[in-house]
């Protein structure tokens, strides 16, 4: 990721001030609230690692959901690209499928089934949201194909599978 062009900032913390000028005494450039310039290398280097980006960026140096995934390989982006869109078809599909049929289970069974549903609906959703807070744009393209998938095949009629 490039963090040199002032596309991201340290998660957690608001960016840093500017370092003081250089007509200021010894004591206040001493005294600077610039914790960045006064941390060890190593722990700038950490700092650097944790900044994310805040606007849309495209490319294939991405760090989705995982820290370290997918990695620097193209071929590990598409396959993160594919799970961001299968999470976001398989949430469609638990938004519009009817998985307890009515009078099968008692009441009880039946909300229960149908809480643990919602819950990993629920935690799909999250999980989609998140990998498009990557601010990559094909995570955003695959998740939003995803959705737009998903509705096709279970949320319209083109294919037979929502009755009437």
């Amino acid at each position: 990721m490039d963090h040199g062009q002032g596309h991201g900032m340290m998660m957690g913390m608001g960016p840093s001030p500017p370092p003081s000028s250089p007509s200021s005494s010894a004591s206040s450039s001493s005294s600077s609230n610039n914790s960045t310039t006064m941390m060890a290398p190593h722990h700038r280097n950490k700092m650097m690692m944790m900044m994310m980006h805040m606007t849309f960026y495209w490319g294939t140096d991405a760090q989705i959901l995982f820290s370290g995934w997918p990695g620097t390989s193209p071929g590990m982006y598409a396959l993160s690209l594919l799970v961001v869109f299968v999470l976001a078809v398989l949430v469609e599909w638990l938004s519009r499928s009817s998985l307890i049929k009515p009078g099968v289970l008692n009441d009880v069974v039946s909300g229960l089934v149908r809480t643990v549903l919602h819950a990993l609906r629920m935690g799909l959703a999250y999980l989609v949201m998140l990998a498009i807070m990557s601010f990559n744009g094909g995570v955003f393209i695959a998740a939003v194909a995803g959705h737009a998938v998903g509705f096709l095949v279970f949320g319209t009629r083109a294919f037979g599978l929502v009755k009437s």
